[in-house]
């Protein structure tokens, strides 16, 4: 096909992700990338201020993990996990069993973000099911949060922000504590973490965890809390018997500026969710990492497993690539490279801040958020990035970046003042 035919039996037959095939927003494509730049079929290219939903942290087509997925399908692309392992997968196991937060020894292996978000909560209920309190069934969790598109997930996102009202209706009914409202960098406020201690004193009988996303709120509102609260959740789950669950899909691999976003409150969740990036943005893969407590108690009670497993669960592409990844991230400074991306942030979306249409500009790590006052006008903004030579994906209110690790200096400041520019055009339509 020819650009112009690819693109018509896209809007006629592709359904994209949050979009209508009725009323199509504008849609581009992509003939190749590399680096941190993406090709377009018309030849233009553009920053990839996204990288890829986030996780595309080292760019495309790296020649580490396209090496790793050439040398992996020559050998074995694909087994079912059903009685069988391999190699991939146990060094993939490995490794993050010795990076995650001390005590998280059980690697579960699942397919996308939102399927280890299942994973976890369907651990959490088997948990208690088998400890025989069967009346621990129920989720807390704050609003503003963003945990998956599944429909269970659907239950323990901000049924306003997490983009899922229309199905409340249906979805089981769970605990949500207000927002955490003392930012990262502020002075610890005691009376932040009142809502949701009030809730898990009054419901912790019928609580099997609290579920949240450590530190940075990604596409409920991207909003970055203080570690005390994480620390302070953390010891109210300890009190009432309440397991722990940490979604590190958005936050694992670095992009908070550690590691892992729990390791700001030095705490360990009961079980950890990690996606996105675990992959380096190449196949689709995702682990729910557990402490051997809750295997022992959920493996000693009828049916005595774990009733979960994917068809395509430890697909060894995945894992070799995924290995691959990791081990390119841990041997990089990746620490002083998302610093460095932090302070061009904070000073390339700082004039924003002067623009009447803006709320809040802020920055952590890897992330940069314009907040404005208004929702975004998504059929003229997505076009307005694409001829400034940036690839934006704004939602809602949130005009946000979260660049490629390896992007340089030049790039990152050019991104900035696109971002600055198109806002600055749009705020005085």
């Amino acid at each position: 096909m020819n650009p112009e035919e690819l693109l018509s039996y896209d809007r006629k037959h592709l359904w994209h992700p949050y979009s209508s095939v009725s009323n199509p927003l504008p849609v581009y494509g992509v003939a190749s990338a590399s680096g941190v730049r993406l090709r377009l079929n018309d030849g233009r290219e553009l920053i990839d201020g996204m990288a890829s939903w986030w996780s595309a942290i080292h760019g495309y087509n790296h020649p580490v993990l396209v090496n790793a997925i050439q040398e992996q399908a020559a050998i074995l692309p694909h087994v079912m996990f059903g009685g069988l392992t391999h190699e991939p997968a146990v060094q993939l196991a490995k490794t993050l069993v010795e990076i995650t937060p001390s005590g998280l020894d059980l690697v579960f292996l699942a397919d996308s973000g939102s399927v280890s978000v299942e994973v976890a909560m369907k651990m959490a209920m088997q948990y208690y099911y088998a400890a025989g309190k069967t009346q621990k069934h129920k989720f807390l969790t704050i609003r503003s949060g963003y945990h998956g598109d599944v429909l269970h997930c659907m239950s323990v996102c901000d049924p306003v922000t997490g983009m899922h009202q229309l199905f409340s209706g249906v979805l089981p009914k769970y605990f949500f504590a207000d927002k955490p409202e003392c930012k990262f960098s502020d002075e610890w406020d005691v009376n932040d973490i009142h809502s949701l201690q009030t809730l898990i004193e009054q419901h912790h009988n019928e609580l099997c965890a609290v579920i949240l996303e450590p530190i940075v709120q990604g596409a409920g509102g991207m909003r970055f809390y203080h570690p005390e609260y994480l620390r302070q959740v953390r010891a109210l789950c300890d009190t009432f018997d309440v397991l722990l669950i940490a979604d590190e899909i958005a936050t694992g691999f670095g992009r908070s500026g550690k590691l892992f976003a729990c390791n700001h409150a030095d705490i360990t969740p009961d079980i950890m969710c990690l996606g996105k990036a675990l992959t380096g943005g190449t196949m689709t893969l995702a682990a729910t990492i557990a402490t051997r407590k809750i295997e022992e108690v959920i493996s000693a009670t009828a049916p005595g497993v774990f009733m979960h497993g994917p068809t395509f669960m430890g697909n060894p592409l995945a894992c070799a690539v995924a290995q691959a990844s990791v081990q390119l991230l841990l041997d990089s400074d990746y620490s002083t490279q998302i610093q460095n991306i932090e302070k061009q942030l904070e000073e390339g979306l700082a004039p924003c801040r002067d623009l009447k249409s803006v709320a809040d500009v802020r920055v952590l790590g890897a992330i940069g958020v314009v907040e404005l006052l208004d929702a975004v006008d998504m059929a003229s903004i997505q076009p307005a990035f694409v001829e400034k030579g940036v690839w934006v994906r704004p939602f809602g209110r949130l005009v946000y970046i979260m660049p490629p690790y390896c992007m340089n200096n030049d790039d990152l400041q050019y991104l900035c003042s696109a971002i600055c520019a198109v806002l600055e055009e749009e705020s005085a339509r």
